[in-house]
């Protein structure tokens, strides 16, 4: 488990990219946040990295959006679905088989659905950080926990220690 922390949307954005880097063929990345709490604005980095020239949103009424870049990159929303029907219904299983990348908004929703290899990463707001600053300055400083599930990202964890190096953070009171 790594714990990293951005201090903008533009941070955010960089620190996904440079996750992007590591991408391979048929990843899978779960995000999991309060609404507001960065997962998009991850996804926007991730895919410009990727080389992805178009807008990316998020797909909450769409559920999926798929864009060409480097790799291809599925984005799924799960927040508005009912249940794991409603999911396995969207294709997840040729999502992962088609050479390209998926990013699941929401992920922890559908994890119970999916293979037991991904990494996830939860975005969170720095309570800490806010609540020390009342000015509400440090409204976009973010705490980011990236944790390898299964052996696609347990093997590259070394690399994504490095990759993230710049936003590393330990969380306060762990010695």
């Amino acid at each position: 488990m790594i714990f990293a922390r951005t201090t903008s949307v533009d941070q955010t954005k960089e620190l996904a990219a440079a996750l992007a880097e590591l991408a391979r063929a048929g990843d899978l990345l779960l995000l999991v946040g309060d609404l507001g709490a960065g997962k998009t604005a991850f996804t926007q980095g991730f895919g410009a990295a990727l080389g992805i020239d178009d807008l990316i949103t998020s797909p909450t009424f769409t559920l999926v959006n798929s864009y060409v870049g480097r790799l291809e990159m599925h984005h799924l929303d799960v927040y508005r679905l009912d249940g794991l029907a409603e999911f396995e219904d969207l294709g997840m299983a040729e999502m992962l088989d088609d050479g390209g990348v998926t990013v699941i908004e929401w992920g922890d929703a559908v994890a119970p659905a999916l293979p037991a290899d991904y990494l996830e990463i939860r975005v969170a707001f720095d309570e800490v950080a806010v609540a020390l600053d009342p000015t509400g300055a440090s409204d976009d400083v973010r705490v980011l926990e990236l944790v390898p599930v299964g052996p696609r990202w347990a093997a590259r964890i070394r690399a994504v220690a490095t990759a993230v190096a710049p936003w590393i953070h330990e969380p306060e009171g762990d010695d």
